[in-house]
């Protein structure tokens, strides 16, 4: 595999579009990040809270669903706020996706994807494996805490509430959980937080099992098996189903839920093979 996957795109298509939903990801978490700390930085309150729990303009109010499903294991009844923030949110996700919840929002995601970056620069060998169902298992240790503690555990050491506070109010130790994420990630295991232990993408993954918005293999026929897509995508075995499967029936749409919608196949791909479409543009054809 490419130690440096995107150069052909960058000379094929130039640097902006090899990049552009990376750039449009970087964008969003940036500008989120931002809008928050307008109020404690320049008291400008347009976002109260964090990425917890939230209240935009003093009218929406916003919730991490997995936040309020914790406290409900617990035992605790959230305020009807948290409740129809947390609505909001899971509506939300379910339609683009749960786990673009990971690619573009999770102020997490630039620690391991500057991790991910180093560690192809450096050209580390794969290191450790995880099965990718331990998150799901975290997942759920994570909430039987929470109901035999009547605690949402979690959240104490939960790395997105601590980067995410540690940014707005001063780290303390909030660093030594990010850095420990990001040596995780460089030198033990190639996306080995986000990709195979984090409950919360585990969580979210669950509410966008169905949801519409989906990356589609859309010239599949195209592609010439350079491999680029495999070496950025933080969800590789994702691919294989849509560029493997014609000869078998399979459809072009990537289907499964730990897809992440980061656009990063679109944007590195020299013969535009994958397009954001719909799960309901699943049509199966045989390679010619």
């Amino acid at each position: 595999m490419n130690p440096r996957p995107g150069q052909a795109a960058i000379a094929a298509k130039g640097w902006w579009r090899a990049h552009r939903f990376l750039l449009a990801r970087r964008t969003v978490q940036f500008g989120i990040l931002g809008l928050f700390a307008l109020g404690p930085l320049a008291g400008v309150w347009i976002i109260q809270g964090n990425l917890s729990a939230s209240m935009t303009l003093d009218v929406l109010p916003l919730a991490d669903v997995f936040l309020v499903v914790q406290s409900l294991f617990a035992g605790h009844m959230p305020a009807l706020t948290a409740v129809i923030g947390a609505a909001i949110i899971a509506v939300f996700y379910f339609l683009v996706g749960g786990r673009a919840y990971c690619a573009w929002v999770c102020p997490v995601n630039i620690v391991t994807d500057g991790a991910g970056w180093l560690r192809r620069r450096l050209n580390l060998s794969p290191g450790a494996h995880f099965k990718r169902a331990t998150r799901f298992w975290l997942l759920g240790a994570a909430l039987a805490v929470a109901a035999l503690t009547g605690v949402a555990a979690w959240e104490l050491v939960n790395p997105v509430s601590m980067l995410h506070r540690g940014l707005l109010f001063g780290f303390g130790l909030a660093w030594t959980v990010v850095a420990a994420v990001f040596l995780f990630d460089l030198l033990i295991a190639r996306r080995g937080w986000c990709g195979h232990l984090c409950p919360m993408g585990a969580f979210y993954s669950l509410i966008g099992t169905k949801s519409p918005l989906r990356v589609r293999a859309v010239n599949r026929a195209q592609c010439d098996d350079c491999m680029d897509c495999y070496g950025v995508c933080p969800e590789p075995q994702v691919i294989t189903p849509v560029l493997k499967g014609a000869a078998r029936g399979a459809g072009p749409v990537i289907l499964s839920p730990q897809c992440t919608n980061c656009g990063r196949c679109i944007d590195v791909c020299t013969q535009d093979v994958f397009a954001f479409s719909t799960r309901y543009s699943n049509v199966a054809e045989t390679s010619s």
